[in-house]
C-alpha cells in the first residue's frame, strides 16, 4: 500500500492533464451534425411539453404564455449543463452520501435557478420547484421512453459521455492497441434456455451476434455444487474445489460459512487468492463474490481482501459516475424505473395466483423491493462502472448481473417476467457494445453463466415439512442447527451497503451506524443458532449442536457436528440406525451420498446403490435420472474438504425434469437435475475453445486466461491448481 499511496499524487496529476488534453481535442474537433441537431430539437420539444404539463399540474409554478415555457425549458438545459460540473465537485467532497444528496436536490436547485431567470415564469418557493423538478424529470424520462420505443439511446449517450472523461484514449497514440476483454456473467442462465431465446429473436443483441457469426455459443458443465460461489471461485481463481456448497459447516472450527455474507466471503477470498487470478493483470471486478485478484474491486462481496486497493475509489464514487447520477437520466431515471419494477412485481405475482400457475411460491415482502433494486438500480450502477473502466482502458473487466437469477428464483426460469429481465441484460450488452466502439482500445465481449436453473415445487410444498424436519424426525436430535434460508437474494444489496461502510468520511460513518443498528435490532438472515455456529474461532465440541443441516437449492448436507472427521456409513448406522435408509427411501430424496469404510463413496437410493468408487450398481441405479455425468460429479464432490457427512439431492420428476428445492424457491440450483448444471459460454468466433467440452468452472478459467494471453492483455503466469 505504501508504494501505491506514494505514486498516487503524480498519477492523479498526470491523469488530470491527460483528461484536459483529451477534452480539448474533443471540443476542438466537435461539429454539429444533423443527427445531433435533431436530438437537440427533440429534447427541446420534450422539455417544452414536460414543463408545460408540470406547470399545469402543480399550483406553485405558473407561466404567462407557452413561449415563456419554451424559453424556460431551454434555460433549464443550459443552466444544468453549465453548473452541474460545479455541483458534482462539491458532492464528491462528501463521497457517496454527497452524491446521493446531490442526486436528490441538485436537479431541483438547477431547476429553481433556471425558472427564476426565465421571464414570465413565477415560482412560489424552493419546495415548489423541488417537486416540479422531479415531476419534470419523470415526464422527460417517460417522453424519451415513448419517442425511442423503450430503447436505451438516451441512457447510452449519457453513459458514454460521462464515462468518456475518465482519461485519454491511450490507444490513440498506438496504431494497433492491445485488445481488452469484458466478461459479462448472466447469473443463473442455462445454455438450453439461451439457445431457445436466441432462436425466438427476443434477445436482439445476442441473436445478432450468433446469427452473424461474430460469436459462438458453447456449453460448459457446472460441476457439483452448481452454485455461484463455487463457479466464481473457479471462473475467477481456478479454485472451485474450495467450496462444497453455497453454505457449509466446518467441523475443525465449528463455523458455518455462508458465501453471500461479506465477512465469510473475505475469509474464503483469502483461501482462494494466490495473486494470479483471472483479473490480476490490470483487471476490474464489478459486483462479484470474489475479486479474481483484481487491482480494482468494486461492489465485490469479498471486499478488497486478496487484491490491491483501488486508491481512486477509496473515498467514494468517481467524478464521472457522480456526474452521471446527478443528471435526469441517472438517479431520477433509475428511481422511477425501480418503482415501476416493484409495481410490475406486485402485478405479476398476483397474475400467477389468479391464473393458478404451478409451481409457484409467495413473492411478497422484502423481495418486491429487492427486485426493483437488483433489476434497475444495481444494473445501471454496474453498466456505469463497466463503461468507466472500459474508457480508462482496463485490461479485463468481469461483472456479474444477478437480474435474471433473482427473478427466476421466485417466478420460475422460463416465466415471462424472467425472460423480460433477460431481455434487459441483452440491452445492457448492446450498450457495452457501443461503449467498446468509443473506448480507447478495442474490446472483446464474452458472455457466460455460472450455472443454470431448474424448476419445481419445493420440498416443503410437496411433503408438508422441511428437510430439517425430516432429519429431526429420523434422528430425534436434541440440538440442531439448520441453514436453509434465502441469503443469496440479499447478496448484491448487502455488498453495496458493505462497500459504503468501508468508505472514509461521512459516507462510511453513516452507513456503519445503520448496519450496526440493523444488527442490534436482529434484522439478520440467519437464525441465532446459525449466528452461534458461524462465530469466528473454534467452538468446543460440547457447545456444538448435535447436527447441522444446510441446503443449497436442491442440494442438502448433514453434519454430525460433535464428531470429528467424516463419519462413515458404518458409523452412522451404528449411532443412528435407520437414518440413511429413511433418507434414501423418502420420495422427495433422489439419492443420499456417504462414505463407506468398506466400499468408498456410495450413492444410496430407494431401490438400489451406486458404488461410486467401485463403479458398480446393486439394484436400480439411483443416478440414472440425473444424467451421464452424475457419478463423476459425485466422486469429485464427495472428496472435497468440508463436504457433509451425508449429501442429499432431491428427486427429479420424470417427464418434466422438475426438482424439489430444500429452500423456498421455485427456481433453484446447487445440486443435480434439470438445466442447473448446463451453463453457457458465448465467445468471439476468433477466440476458439482450445479443448472441449469444458467440464467445470476451472476449465473455463484457464480458457479465459489463454484468450487474454492471446490478445496480449495478460502477461502474468497462470497458476494451475489441483482441482481434485
Amino acid at each position: 500500500m505504501t508504494t501505491i499511496e506514494g505514486l498516487r499524487a503524480p498519477e492523479v496529476a498526470g491523469r488530470s492533464r491527460a483528461r484536459f488534453r483529451f477534452g480539448w481535442r474533443e471540443l476542438r474537433g466537435w461539429r454539429l451534425t444533423w443527427s445531433q441537431a435533431r436530438r437537440l430539437l427533440v429534447s427541446l420539444i420534450l422539455g417544452w411539453a414536460a414543463l408545460a404539463l408540470t406547470i399545469s399540474v402543480l399550483p406553485g409554478v405558473s407561466a404567462s404564455t407557452h413561449w415563456d415555457v419554451l424559453l424556460a425549458a431551454a434555460l433549464v438545459g443550459v443552466v444544468a449543463a453549465a453548473l452541474r460540473p460545479v455541483l458534482t465537485s462539491f458532492a464528491l467532497l462528501l463521497g457517496w452520501v454527497g452524491v446521493l444528496i446531490a442526486g436528490v436536490f441538485a436537479q431541483a436547485g438547477l431547476f429553481y435557478l433556471a425558472l427564476i431567470l426565465s421571464p414570465g415564469i413565477r415560482v412560489a418557493g424552493f419546495w415548489d420547484a423541488f417537486w416540479a423538478s422531479w415531476l419534470y424529470a419523470v415526464l422527460i424520462g417517460l417522453g424519451n421512453w415513448f419517442v425511442s420505443a423503450g430503447d436505451e439511446t438516451a441512457f447510452l449517450s449519457h453513459v458514454i459521455r460521462h464515462a468518456g472523461g475518465s482519461g485519454p484514449r491511450a490507444g490513440s497514440d498506438d496504431p494497433t492497441p492491445t485488445p481488452g476483454m469484458v466478461v459479462v456473467q448472466i447469473d443463473g442462465l442455462s445454455a438450453p434456455l439461451l439457445r431457445w431465446a436466441v432462436r425466438s429473436g427476443d434477445l436482439p443483441t445476442l441473436s445478432r451476434w450468433v446469427r452473424s457469426g461474430s460469436h459462438t455459443l458453447a456449453d460448459w458443465h457446472a460441476t457439483l455444487p452448481s452454485t455461484t460461489p463455487a463457479s466464481q471461485a473457479g471462473l475467477l481463481h481456478g479454485a472451485s474445489a474450495a467450496i462444497p456448497a453455497f453454505r457449509w459447516y466446518e467441523k475443525d472450527s465449528g463455523r458455518l460459512l455462508v458465501a453471500s455474507r461479506p465477512a465469510d466471503a473475505k475469509v474464503i477470498q483469502e483461501r482462494l487468492s494466490d495473486g494470479a487470478g483471472l483479473l490480476a493483470d490490470g483487471g476490474v471486478s464489478v459486483s462479484n463474490i470474489f475479486s479474481g485478484d483484481a487491482p480494482t474491486a468494486l461492489l465485490t462481496m469479498s471486499g478488497l481482501a486478496g487484491g490491491v486497493r483501488d486508491v481512486t475509489h477509496r473515498r467514494g464514487p468517481s467524478r464521472n459516475f457522480a456526474s452521471f447520477l446527478i443528471t435526469p437520466y441517472g438517479l431520477v431515471r433509475s428511481l422511477t424505473l425501480t418503482i415501476g419494477e416493484m409495481v410490475k412485481e406486485v402485478y405479476q405475482a398476483r397474475r400467477q395466483r389468479m391464473r393458478q400457475i404451478e409451481p409457484r411460491i409467495n413473492r411478497g415482502g422484502a423481495y418486491i423491493v429487492l427486485r426493483g433494486v437488483t433489476n434497475v438500480l444495481l444494473r445501471d450502477l454496474n453498466v456505469g462502472l463497466i463503461a468507466e473502466h472500459m474508457m480508462r482502458g482496463a485490461n479485463a473487466v468481469f461483472c456479474d448481473f444477478t437480474d435474471y437469477d433473482e427473478i427466476a428464483h421466485h417466478a420460475g426460469p422460463t416465466r415471462p417476467e424472467s425472460m423480460a429481465s433477460l431481455a434487459g441484460v441483452d440491452r445492457v450488452l448492446a450498450i457495452l457494445e457501443h461503449v467498446a466502439e468509443q473506448a480507447q482500445r478495442p474490446y472483446r465481449l464474452v458472455v457466460l453463466s455460472d450455472h443454470g436453473q431448474s424448476q419445481g415445487a419445493t420440498f416443503r410444498q410437496r411433503y408438508g415439512r422441511t428437510l430439517e424436519d425430516l432429519v429431526r424426525e429420523l434422528m430425534a436430535a436434541r440440538m440442531m442447527t439448520a441453514s436453509t434460508g434465502r441469503e443469496e437474494e440479499w447478496g448484491p444489496v448487502t455488498t453495496f451497503l458493505d462497500q459504503l461502510g468501508t468508505q472514509q468520511g461521512v459516507t462510511g460513518n453513516v452507513t456503519r451506524r445503520v448496519l450496526r443498528a440493523r444488527a442490534r435490532s436482529g434484522h439478520t438472515h440467519l437464525s441465532q443458532a446459525d449466528a452461534a455456529a458461524s462465530a469466528p474461532g473454534a467452538a468446543p465440541a460440547g457447545e456444538r449442536p448435535d447436527l447441522v443441516v444446510i441446503a443449497s437449492g436442491n442440494l442438502g448436507m448433514v453434519y454430525f457436528a460433535r464428531r470429528s472427521g467424516r463419519l462413515t456409513v458404518e458409523e452412522i448406522e451404528a449411532a443412528y440406525p435407520g437414518l440413511l435408509a429413511g433418507l434414501a427411501d423418502h420420495p422427495g430424496i433422489g439419492f443420499a451420498v456417504a462414505l463407506s469404510a468398506a466400499h468408498g463413496l456410495v450413492a444410496l437410493g430407494a431401490a438400489g446403490v451406486h458404488f461410486l468408487d467401485e463403479d458398480r450398481v446393486d439394484g436400480e441405479d439411483p443416478l440414472t435420472p440425473f444424467g451421464p455425468r452424475a457419478a463423476a460429479d459425485l466422486r469429485r464432490h464427495g472428496r472435497l474438504r468440508h463436504v457433509g457427512d451425508v449429501v442429499l439431492n432431491s428427486r427429479i420428476d420424470p417427464g418434466t425434469d422438475e426438482v424439489a428445492a430444500f429452500e423456498e424457491l421455485v427456481g433453484c440450483h446447487g445440486g443435480l437435475g434439470g438445466w442447473q448444471t448446463e451453463a453457457l459460454l458465448l465467445h468471439p468466433a476468433d477466440l476458439a475453445v482450445d479443448d472441449g467440452p469444458l467440464i467445470g468452472a476451472d476449465a473455463v478459467h484457464h480458457q479465459l486466461i489463454r484468450w487474454l494471453e492471446k490478445l496480449g492483455a495478460r502477461r502474468l503466469p497462470a497458476t494451475v491448481r489441483d482441482v481434485g
